[in-house]
């Protein structure tokens, strides 16, 4: 079997050293839409060196994606990328991102769940610098026809949406160049951008990253309900629902909840696909 999980989950965490300066930065928002309009000065604090400050998203690229692309790596992980999806993913912050950063990341399988058709690889990831903890990330790796081994399905929590209306909805359009701009802050599955590959995979042609998906709807929701102060932001966990295409709007739903710390449940859909499910079960944590 192409997963061996004793042998993934029992392996040795693995650590890596990471480190990225304000060029990672900048082209990471880049590829998560920022920069219209360019003067704008609101964008300028993710496109302008002089004025950067850091989406806390960034996280997830930081060394070039190290923490997905090491534990799809590990040992008793043997997959087709082709068979993979990004399943959701969470992300607690310990203290603002710096623009210049060098980090230790510790990374492993933390679980393997059998849900019949397909397995779910638990990625956990810890990253720490001089001061201390600073990030501590989870993804979970859909891997499609890897399932059936007996395993435990693991939890399932779904959020319904508030039956209110929502406290604020947005529209931003993903480029038709997103996911080319995007992989280049180190995610190079060619399913992103090879037809041929997308085809083999089930698609009529290249989809979005995930985490891109992910990065834009953060950066909407701190633009839009906390101030555009990234520092805010604690944790931040979605599901990903479904796919999104280069060329398409996400719609942006945001609901707040109080006390602090606060809370604010987010829905995300694709309009040209009679807003058609992208991300759920999604909630920022903020201060």
């Amino acid at each position: 079997m192409p997963i061996d999980v004793r042998r993934a989950v029992a392996a040795a965490p693995r650590s890596t050293s990471l480190t990225w300066d304000h060029k990672d930065v900048l082209l990471y928002h880049l590829g998560i839409g920022a920069g219209t309009p360019a003067t704008d000065p609101d964008e300028l604090r993710y496109t302008l060196e002089s004025r950067l400050h850091v989406l806390p998203s960034f996280a997830t690229v930081a060394g070039g994606g190290t923490a997905q692309a090491g534990g799809l790596a590990a040992p008793g992980i043997d997959i087709d990328l082709a068979a993979v999806l990004h399943g959701g993913q969470s992300l607690d912050v310990h203290r603002p991102l710096p623009v210049r950063g060098s980090v230790t990341l510790t990374s492993r399988v933390a679980a393997v769940h059998d849900k019949g058709k397909a397995a779910v690889i638990v990625l956990r990831s810890e990253a720490a610098d001089a001061e201390g903890p600073l990030w501590t990330g989870e993804s979970e790796i859909f891997v499609k026809g890897e399932g059936g081994f007996g395993g435990e399905r693991g939890a399932s929590t779904r959020l319904e949406a508030p039956v209110r209306a929502p406290d604020a909805v947005v529209e931003r359009p993903v480029r038709e160049d997103q996911a080319l701009l995007y992989r280049l802050s180190g995610d190079w599955n060619p399913l992103h951008a090879d037809p041929e590959f997308a085809k083999l995979a089930g698609y009529d042609r290249p989809i979005l990253h995930g985490l891109c998906s992910y990065g834009i709807t953060l950066k909407a929701v701190v633009d839009t309900a906390l101030g555009g102060d990234v520092t805010r932001v604690r944790a931040y966990r979605t599901r990903f629902a479904g796919v999104v295409y280069p060329g398409e709007t996400l719609r942006v739903r945001m609901w707040r909840e109080t006390p602090a710390p606060g809370r604010i449940q987010v829905s995300v859909s694709a309009v040209e696909r009679d807003d058609a499910p992208v991300l759920a079960d999604t909630v920022v944590t903020h201060g």
